[in-house]
């Protein structure tokens, strides 16, 4: 099986609707608050992928890092309601970027999340949401999982409690307060978050979701990133045998609509996932060597604030379409690719 071939844009059909292309310019969040995901549950099955209640109890090693997740009498949180802890990081780093003081605790208009996240407003929306809450609010979990680079072994629940602040003479709530964990908080304190694609939202299917979670974090520092059934099955957290999930992942790459990088099946039953812009040929081309680490150090101070392995990307991608020159310093490359972004935003 080869790569998909689909140009971006054309498998975008698979796609839920982009219910609010024009955004609207008093919800704040639209503009100053780029989709952002916690590296933890990015890198480690959290949450629950199945589209009924999961009563579950989930357990989980990889690499030294063990996982328990824990159901309340509800079920798991599932990967949609971790669009609420996405929209939460995404407000508290768009503050910390500013300057501005945040806390464990994050006050947001209901309809601001719901179309910050391309939902519906519907009133089942509403009840939906409320359901999500305490999804999240009563999932445990037991980790050693190092967040904001202190390893501690703890159990939590995603979010600490939430209230509703008010209400509108329809019923709806208007008005939501959410405590994240203390864990969840450190983790956007020390900036161990990663920018998502605003088509991430669109994703029909949780395991989608999951993928695209998992190419995103693995294909941060690369050009592409291989990875077997096996583990990418276990990374998943997916409950599907392993014949179906494999099944799963073809119709995938056939879709070819999973945002930013195309996915390929190779021999000896690996996946390859490519930034679209840079995909593999069957004929080996250059690829533009590894940063140094000062480089990324340099990149920080030069855009404070900034997710510097996106920029990474951007600057990889930039390089494939300039016709993959010869470089005689990727790292003086890259940070003159920075200056002039940096310059080009002030």
């Amino acid at each position: 099986m080869t790569g998909t071939g689909v140009p971006h844009g054309a498998g975008m059909r698979g796609l839920l609707p982009d219910r609010y292309p024009t955004p609207d310019f008093f919800v704040c969040d639209i503009f100053d608050a780029i989709p952002k995901d916690d590296l933890a549950t990015m890198e480690h099955p959290v949450f629950s992928l199945s589209t009924r209640p999961d009563k579950r109890i989930l357990n989980y090693s990889h690499n030294g890092t063990e996982i328990t997740v824990t159901p309340s009498v509800r079920g798991l949180a599932t990967i949609h309601d971790k669009d609420i802890l996405i929209f939460c990081i995404s407000q508290l780093m768009a503050a910390l970027n500013a300057g501005r003081a945040v806390s464990r605790t994050v006050t947001l208009k209901a309809h601001d999340l719901l179309v910050a996240t391309n939902r519906e407003t519907s009133g089942d929306s509403y009840r939906r949401l409320r359901d999500a809450f305490e999804r999240l609010a009563g999932t445990r979990i037991t980790t050693n999982m190092a967040t904001g680079g202190i390893e501690a072994t703890r159990g939590f629940g995603l979010i600490e409690s939430w209230e509703i602040l008010r209400r509108a003479k329809g019923g709806r709530m208007m008005s939501v307060s959410i405590t994240l964990s203390d864990w969840l908080f450190r983790a956007v304190l020390s900036k161990s978050v990663l920018t998502l694609s605003r088509d991430y939202f669109r994703l029909r299917k949780p395991l989608e979701r999951r993928i695209y979670e998992l190419a995103r974090k693995h294909c941060g520092r690369q050009n592409n990133w291989r990875v077997s059934v096996d583990v990418l099955l276990k990374k998943s957290g997916s409950a599907s045998p392993r014949r179906v999930f494999r099944k799963m992942l073809r119709d995938m790459i056939a879709a070819g609509h999973l945002p930013d990088y195309d996915m390929t099946e190779e021999p000896g039953d690996m996946i390859r996932f490519s930034l679209r812009d840079g995909v593999v040929d069957a004929a080996p081309r250059p690829e533009a060597p590894p940063l140094p680490e000062s480089a990324y150090g340099e990149a920080r101070i030069l855009m404070p604030g900034a997710d510097v392995y996106a920029l990474e990307a951007e600057w990889r991608a930039y390089w494939v379409r300039s016709g993959r020159p010869r470089l005689r310093s990727a790292g003086a490359a890259f940070l003159g690719f920075v200056r002039h972004k940096a310059k080009g935003l002030n």
